[in-house]
């Protein structure tokens, strides 16, 4: 395809989890400081970790962070296609920010030739508007089984005939076997496409890595390692989705202990980095009852499958801890899915979700939730307006953020709401002690007001300066800018961009 105007780079990597999207926003805020209009895109992407553009639609949580790093606003074109998995075998298709439909893996590829169709619209219209798309692709190009089907990986390179980069994670071991393997499953002129590695979270002496450096490139025909990575400890910027918790689950090591239920169908966890900001605490991901302990503080998070995961609940035992240790003065949040959790009841006539019926939460806040299948996307901003116990003190308190979900929930009594909102509805709810409460915002912990006056209810002293999470996220971004640029071939990279 003849280029219309904006030059391409595209990332892709070995396998899920080896750091494209942090290389994608590091390139984005590199090369937005120089001066380019920098446009991220990714075509599908699959995740339960979503956000929500100003516009009200939904795209992939990386893609936003994207879009922060070539400092601009998220928006729909960045990510036309989301699929968000709500079994082991199907998924919600979420096409230009809105439900399409829930389809089997199977069924998926049937709708490859519209979903194609409209990446290609997307394409041709980012091109023309911007000097640089950054593409991100998804786990590896070389998954054979699948390829005919590609709407992600190599597809997207042919179609813009853009460069590539194929980046592999050291840190998990065979880094050369995944590299070299990756590029001999590919077909020729695909090959011809990827013009050198990026060798990613490498720790040790860079020296004993060269020998192995100099023989990849003789096996590739000359390809060149651009870079290597160091990896980067801590770093406080959302992840791709759930596969990060899988090797990691605890954050801190000492202070206020945070217990988080990490339900089968967690999504959206990345509202708790805000957290990871305070020194004191310590963050626990739980998923079994002998990992939860006397925490100070239960959060369960959003989830894509609320009754579903509110089932695993049950059957694992957590519901009844949980409920023993609230009733016993353990504070205890939930946010979107697990907010519809706390309630009395969770009832869903049409199987929105899968799930025809009623079924019963665990009954400690004083609310319903009736599902429908339209899904609320919406950013919005509100100040808390409750009165009860453990709240009282943050009445006034700012926060902003966004809704994303099915479903409308409904209290016994208005007066037990947080948060008013700037369009003059409520929010939310909570028990009289304020101990247990309940809320839609994701973000609602990013204001360091309203999060350090709840950390400071229970019993936690602050530390250091109050940040927002976004000032802290473009400090981030700009410790992972820095390091990929001190660590890379920017040169060679511009000349493989064609700049």
């Amino acid at each position: 395809m003849k280029k219309i105007g904006a030059k391409c780079l595209m990332i892709q990597g070995t396998s899920s989890n080896v750091g494209k999207s942090l290389l994608t926003a590091a390139l984005c805020r590199i090369y937005a400081d120089r001066g380019f209009k920098v446009f991220p895109f990714k075509s599908q992407n699959m995740a339960l970790n979503s956000f929500v553009t100003p516009e009200g639609l939904e795209i992939g949580r990386a893609q936003a962070l994207q879009a922060y790093a070539a400092r601009r606003l998220p928006e729909i074109n960045m990510n036309p296609v989301l699929l968000k998995p709500e079994t082991d075998s199907s998924c919600q298709v979420v096409l230009m920010g809105e439900p399409l439909t829930r389809l089997s893996g199977s069924s998926y590829f049937s709708q490859k030739n519209q979903l194609w169709g409209k990446v290609c619209e997307v394409l041709e219209t980012v091109q023309k508007e911007n000097d640089l798309i950054i593409i991100e692709g998804a786990g590896s190009p070389a998954e054979i089984n699948l390829k005919a089907n590609d709407i992600v990986n190599m597809r997207v390179a042919r179609h813009l005939s853009a460069p590539v980069l194929l980046t592999a994670d050291i840190d998990r071991g065979g880094v050369f076997a995944f590299l070299y393997g990756t590029l001999e499953l590919l077909e020729v002129e695909e090959r011809d496409l990827i013009k050198g590695f990026i060798i990613n979270k490498f720790r040790g002496d860079i020296s004993l890595l060269e020998p192995g450096l100099r023989m990849l490139e003789d096996l590739t025909d000359g390809r060149p390692t651009l870079g290597v990575i160091p990896y980067i400890k801590d770093l406080l910027l959302a992840q791709e989705d759930s596969v990060f918790l899988d090797e990691r689950r605890e954050f801190g090591t000492t202070g206020i202990d945070i217990a988080v239920i990490h339900f089968p169908h967690i999504s959206n966890y990345d509202d708790f980095d805000a957290l990871l900001i305070e020194k004191g605490l310590k963050l626990r991901f739980i998923s079994r009852v002998e990992e939860l302990g006397e925490p100070d503080w239960i959060i369960l998070p959003g989830t894509k499958t609320t009754i579903g995961d509110l089932l695993w609940l049950k059957q694992t035992g957590l519901s009844e801890m949980i409920t023993k240790l609230a009733e016993g003065g353990t504070p205890v949040t939930g946010i979107c899915g697990g907010y519809q959790m706390l309630g009395r009841s969770i009832n869903d006539d049409d199987g929105a979700e899968g799930y025809t019926g009623s079924f019963r939460g665990l009954a400690l806040l004083p609310v319903k939730t009736d599902f429908t299948r339209k899904k609320k996307t919406i950013q919005s901003s509100a100040k808390c307006i409750s009165s009860s116990g453990f709240l009282a003190g943050l009445r006034g308190v700012k926060i902003s953020g966004y809704e994303i979900h099915m479903g409308e929930t409904k209290l016994d009594n208005q007066s037990l709401a947080i948060f008013k909102t700037e369009s003059g509805g409520f929010d939310g709810a909570a028990s009289a002690s304020g101990k247990i409460w309940g809320t839609y915002f994701h973000g609602a912990f990013d204001e360091a007001e309203f999060r350090r006056g709840w950390l400071k209810t229970l019993r936690w002293t602050p530390e250091g300066r109050a940040v927002s999470l976004e000032t802290k996220r473009d400090e981030e971004l700009d410790i992972l800018a820095q390091t990929v640029r001190d660590n890379i071939d920017m040169n060679l990279l511009d000349r493989i961009i064609g700049l």
